[in-house]
């Protein structure tokens, strides 16, 4: 049976509802699978309540020392641990990390160029024998969006990015399915229609979409990451709404498909 390594996305993580219900439904997913989380619009607030200024360029957070200081409190621990014990109230041993812990996800600070992003990883290794002897212990992985690097210390790092990049680390060695979960029920041809879910997209196809401006924004490099994880050894990627995750997975019956 395939390791599903299981994202999901901070809209959901916001809504203490719809969280506990993916929840429900992760931890009823059967098998050794992996959660990485992102860290929604929580560490915007606890920044605003500190008097600190949250800036943002194209969707990305610039992490400067005090939003560091934010994101590692919120991220590694009110979002992880609130997760990790809910988990845990269903029965799903899991345990909650950040790329710190065992040095588990390696960085580096992402070079200056046009923009300074801050302390901002980009992923360098994953051990995945480290998440593989977890899971041999019936141990379940919840990772928050943090990594780290002997240099510059803990790193905020895309969730999406990092999930991929665990995905692609143990699908060096096992059969690996990637799951991007998220407010929508898959790839849409027209946001604000939800019946418009594309079920199976190609890389062909996808970069027609791009073109015609169907595909945009912050659906592009989740995308991106899908065809590079495929690329490099996984079986399997669905974009799909964290309501359907058992139907995605277990059934095939919902969301979107990236194929190579």
């Amino acid at each position: 049976m395939p390791i599903n390594i299981v994202k999901i996305g901070g809209n959901v993580i916001d809504n203490e509802v719809k969280l506990e219900k993916f929840l429900v439904s992760f931890a009823q997913l059967k098998g050794n699978k992996v959660l990485v989380h992102g860290g929604g619009k929580i560490a915007t607030q606890m920044a605003k309540n500190l008097g600190i200024e949250t800036q943002m360029v194209q969707g990305r957070r610039i992490t400067d020392a005090q939003m560091r200081d934010v994101v590692i409190m919120v991220y590694g621990g009110l979002v992880n641990k609130r997760i990790v014990a809910s988990l845990q109230s269903m029965d799903c041993n899991a345990i909650g990390l950040s790329g710190a812990d065992a040095c588990v996800i390696t960085a580096k600070k992402r070079e200056v160029k046009e923009i300074d992003y801050g302390f901002v990883g980009d992923i360098d290794k994953v051990n995945d024998q480290f998440i593989s002897s977890l899971l041999s212990q019936n141990i379940f992985p919840v990772f928050a969006p943090l990594t780290y690097d002997r240099k510059h210390g803990i790193l905020n790092t895309n969730a999406d990015t990092q999930a991929s990049a665990i995905a692609e680390a143990l699908a060096k060695s096992k059969g690996v399915n990637l799951i991007y979960c998220f407010e929508k029920k898959g790839v849409l041809t027209d946001i604000n229609n939800e019946d418009s879910v594309i079920p199976i997209l190609k890389r062909k196809l996808y970069e027609k979409y791009k073109l015609d401006g169907v595909i945009y924004e912050g659906m592009i490099p989740k995308i991106d990451n899908a065809f590079r994880a495929l690329q490099n050894g996984v079986k399997k990627v669905i974009i799909c709404e964290a309501d359907d995750l058992q139907n995605a997975v277990v059934y095939g019956l919902s969301g979107t498909q990236i194929i190579l």
